[in-house]
């Protein structure tokens, strides 16, 4: 991904909608409207300066198991169709999709719906890092839509704003062939339960990666910016969903730092916390960027996930999909040894070796469910040949 990228906020005027409402079928729906606005932001990519997706509406549905002909759906669509480079919302910039009325209850089910490529005229596109625009293939997008399953609630004259994270890191996929497809990861937040992280890298450190992880698992990542400032949001507050550690990965190949996790950073609703600022930032040493790569069974369509035990749990430290022609990935891993603190008020928060130098588990899951898992360490040299068979 190309940290210069500036974030960009595109804005859908409301005389551009067209509302569709089959209305909240559910059995907690009422006569009574709420409003419910959608926008989209973006976690950050791996190997991309762009990646373009061309929104044609969005549904909402209070059954998490309705048909594209069941009753139920409320329709978001837009006349005007509108390509978005998913890698300019980050650092909790936002795309906004547009809103409609909605019988107020609960409702379970989201369609992202994009349009389709159109022979030279690329709807959905990626740009490798240097290369040039590359069509990308959006399996059922254009028909029937992305499902995302997440309850949420409207209640009568109240505006409910609902976020969709879609990680472009995890959801293009390479085709050995030069093609790429969209295998989309992703979730959906209600901001009125979410509030925000943020805080500073140093100077040298532009470009990283940052997460928010909860059992080493990402719930949500963005770019610090060219000066060094990250936001993570949106975020469920921490009083429904508990804390999450901050994870700090620059594994630039030119030159990378030591893996930071600050851990038990609280989240409050309609808030912002603080881990560390332009004139505190948090530091951390330079590092030799290694590869870890093998091959996974091509028909299993293996995602992959780069883990590394810092202090007592395991955190996701970057990914990767298994080329659906070959099977082949790679990941880039810092070889330093990761440091750590916990979250406090009081800043700057100590950071000290927790971790072994360059220990990685790469874990492969089939697009069945199957998990395996392999041992790597990049500490003193690059490791290739780390295979998984489906």
């Amino acid at each position: 991904m190309n940290p210069s990228l500036k974030g960009l906020l595109l804005a859908v005027p409301a005389s551009l909608l067209t509302v569709a409402c089959g209305g909240g079928d559910g059995g907690s729906a009422t006569t009574s409207n709420g409003t419910l606005q959608v926008s989209m932001t973006d976690a950050p990519s791996c190997g991309y300066d762009h990646v373009y997706v061309t929104v044609n509406k969005v549904r909402v549905n209070a059954s998490s198991t309705a048909a594209d002909a069941d009753g139920g759906w409320t329709d978001i669509t837009l006349q005007t169709p509108q390509k978005i480079d998913l890698l300019s919302l980050t650092n909790g910039v936002l795309s906004d999709l547009g809103s409609a009325p909605l019988p107020a209850g609960q409702y379970q089910q989201i369609r992202l719906v994009l349009a389709a490529n159109q022979g030279n005229t690329l709807a959905n596109s990626v740009v490798p890092t240097g290369g040039t625009e590359q069509p990308l293939s959006t399996p059922s997008a254009t028909q029937s839509g992305y499902k995302i399953i997440q309850p949420f609630t409207v209640q009568a004259n109240t505006l409910v704003d609902l976020v969709l994270d879609f990680n472009a890191c995890k959801s293009i996929v390479t085709q050995g062939n030069g093609n790429y497809l969209l295998k989309p990861v992703v979730t959906a937040t209600t901001a009125v339960v979410s509030g925000a992280i943020t805080g500073f890298v140093a100077p040298g450190q532009t470009g990283a990666t940052v997460y928010a992880e909860q059992n080493g698992v990402v719930i949500k990542g963005t770019v610090a910016d060219s000066t060094g400032k990250f936001t993570l949001s949106p975020l469920v507050q921490s009083s429904t969903n508990g804390n999450y550690d901050v994870v700090i990965v620059d594994n630039n190949p030119a030159g990378g730092h030591a893996t930071g996790v600050i851990r038990a950073v609280p989240v409050t609703a309609s808030a912002t916390t603080t881990v560390s600022t332009s004139t505190q930032p948090i530091t951390l040493s330079a590092s030799v960027t290694r590869t870890a790569s093998g091959t996974a069974t091509a028909a299993a369509q293996a995602s992959l996930v780069a883990l590394q035990t810092v202090g007592s749990a395991s955190y996701e430290i970057t990914s990767a999909n298994a080329d659906l022609t070959t099977g082949a990935y790679s990941m880039n891993l810092p070889a330093a040894t990761p440091v750590a603190g916990t979250y406090s008020t009081t800043l700057p928060i100590a950071l000290a070796p927790a971790g072994t130098a360059g220990a990685y588990t790469i874990q492969a899951t089939s697009s069945t469910g199957v998990v395996q898992t392999a041992p790597a360490n990049v500490a003193a040299g690059n490791q290739t040949g780390i295979n998984f068979s489906f």
